[in-house]
């Protein structure tokens, strides 16, 4: 994205969650509102700090952009964490889930302090959907927040009709298919495929999803890590739940650099130009890239299976194994079965994290989603103790990709033509770029209101939530009686003139009727100054 310095500089301040999959997006996002010109703070811890130094602090001082970090000490081992787990990815276990977020909880006190030392006060707070005691953050400091999603509205839209309509009480059995209502697409998942957070199997589970809904439904703003043309029918139907939905992503593909792409996420493993050179000696769109994200867990066994299929499939692979994953058992398999000599040439292995950006997007690598991908035929979430997929299921499923048919090329067509229409949202002008701005004036707008002109229903005035003096238009009903108490009683509004209830053929007011009252109510003299104190008071 092209910077632009025409709105006017705003202080974002960022809360992700401590999760990889969470904080790549969130330092992205930093990058786009850096370009647009606006100040950024990252919250981070000292381990994660480490982590993206180069990718974001390095970058902004070579681009001359605001982008700051906020390092936290973590407190893990004070909710029962082992010491150094800092990240979701570095957790022994995903038991311990629920001990981080009690641990990522425990930094708003820090954080609350570093507000309460700032001479000015950020203009805005883009927490993550998992953080939801930001809010209580936001309203103490009257600061508006924003929420940030890292899923697709896809995904939200079938998580917030699966729970309005009570999906997972229809079916009995697990392997039932189930349909999704009000989808702008036909949506089946079998009881087992849904999340557990959907299923809400305990009464913690219940109220952490109860708390994320409360949470979104109280923000000016939700972003999303997508792009509307992607998923434009489901964008438009989340917006009926949400206040101002605005996709910017991919966030991906803002702001690309070769070395950028190789620095995003953790230290890779590899010499960073060794996957590069070898997917430069591949032909185009021939490559399959494995790899299953930095929290998701396979026993050796699948591992090896899979391994077994990748090489029957005879395709040129570049294969991830996380650190977690690549164990004795594993590497002993891989020397006793000189695995890695039998696909020398066009088998690429990398143990730990790789430049997963860079390799997607490089022209050999050819894959994924969206009527643009293979099922391998795993119909249930994986249990740690069973082999779920055999290496002639990963044959075939491979074959089908890469060969396909008509189908195949179909899918080809399509996956091509997403992604230019990925690159075209985020460049300037494009969707994600235009809603990036959206956000900016959005933020400007909450910044630089000075009065409110409402038609005194209840819920309006009790906008005094706000601090701001109010110009008050009664049209109907027990506004007249609110425009008293506004007016009146607590003296923060000025009457524009209706005295009766509006007729809808008549000329009730004139346009110096409404140029007097916001006179009025900007200027005032010691009675507006005394108006916005009162206010102000009513807001704390």
């Amino acid at each position: 994205m092209a910077s632009s310095n025409q709105q006017p500089i705003h202080h974002f301040l960022l809360v992700p969650l401590m999760s990889q999959s969470h904080l790549i997006p969130f330092t992205e996002m930093a990058k786009v509102l850096a370009h647009h010109g606006q100040e950024v703070t990252i919250v981070m811890t000292p381990l994660n700090a480490a982590r993206f130094n180069n990718a974001i602090i390095d970058y902004a001082m070579n681009f001359n952009l605001k982008i700051q970090f906020l390092s936290l000490s973590f407190p893990g081992e004070e909710a029962g964490l082992p010491k150094g787990c800092e990240n979701m990815d570095s957790l022994p276990s995903l038991d311990l889930a629920t001990k981080f977020f009690q641990a990522s909880k425990m930094l708003q006190e820090p954080l609350e302090k570093w507000l309460q030392d700032l001479e000015s006060l950020p203009s805005c707070i883009i927490s993550d959907i998992c953080l939801t005691w930001t809010s209580d953050l936001a309203l103490k400091f009257k600061i508006p927040r924003v929420l940030f999603h890292t899923v697709s509205c896809f995904t939200l839209l079938c998580s917030h009709n699966i729970k309005r309509y009570k999906v997972q009480d229809r079916v009995a059995s697990d392997s039932e298919p189930v349909l999704v209502p009000d989808m702008p697409d036909r949506i089946e998942f079998t009881k087992a495929q849904l999340p557990e957070s959907e299923k809400q199997s305990s009464n913690q589970l219940k109220n952490l999803v109860s708390q994320f809904k409360e949470a979104e439904l109280s923000v000016s703003a939700v972003l999303v890590n997508s792009f509307e043309e992607m998923e434009s029918g489901y964008v438009k139907a989340y917006q009926k739940f949400v206040n101002n939905l605005w996709c910017i992503g991919p966030l991906s593909l803002c702001n690309e650099t070769t070395s950028n792409k190789l620095e995003k996420g953790n230290k890779t493993t590899i010499d960073e130009y060794e996957s590069l050179n070898w997917l430069n000696s591949q032909k185009s769109s021939s490559v399959i890239y494995v790899c299953f994200g930095s929290l998701s867990h396979m026993l050796t066994p699948q591992l090896i299976e899979l391994g077994l299929g990748l090489e029957a499939s005879n395709c040129p692979l570049i294969w991830t194994i996380k650190k977690g994953d690549y164990t004795p058992e594993l590497e002993k398999w891989f020397k006793e079965q000189r695995f890695e000599e039998r696909i020398e040439g066009r088998g690429f292995i990398i143990r730990g994290w790789a430049p997963q950006v860079l390799i997607l997007s490089h022209p050999a690598t050819g894959g994924q989603v969206l009527k643009i991908g293979v099922k391998i035929g795993v119909e249930v979430p994986m249990k740690a103790e069973e082999l779920m997929v055999k290496r002639e299921d990963v044959k075939k499923a491979i074959k089908q990709l890469v060969d396909g048919g008509d189908e195949g090329e179909e899918r080809r067509k399509r996956a091509k033509k997403l992604g230019e229409m990925a690159n075209r949202a985020v460049e300037n002008g494009g969707s994600s770029y235009l809603n990036a701005t959206l956000l900016i004036e959005n933020v400007n707008q909450q910044a630089t209101t000075g009065g409110f002109l409402t038609h005194c229903g209840w819920n309006s005035t009790l906008g005094v939530s706000a601090g701001l003096p109010m110009l008050t238009w009664p049209i109907f009903a027990e506004q007249f009686y609110n425009e008293k108490f506004i007016v009146q009683v607590l003296k923060i509004g000025v009457n524009i003139g209706v005295e009766v209830p509006v007729k809808t053929e008549e000329l009730m007011l004139k346009r110096e009727d409404v140029k007097k009252a916001i006179k009025q109510l900007v200027d005032g003299g010691d009675e507006g100054e005394e108006r916005r104190k009162r206010t102000k008071n009513l807001e704390r």
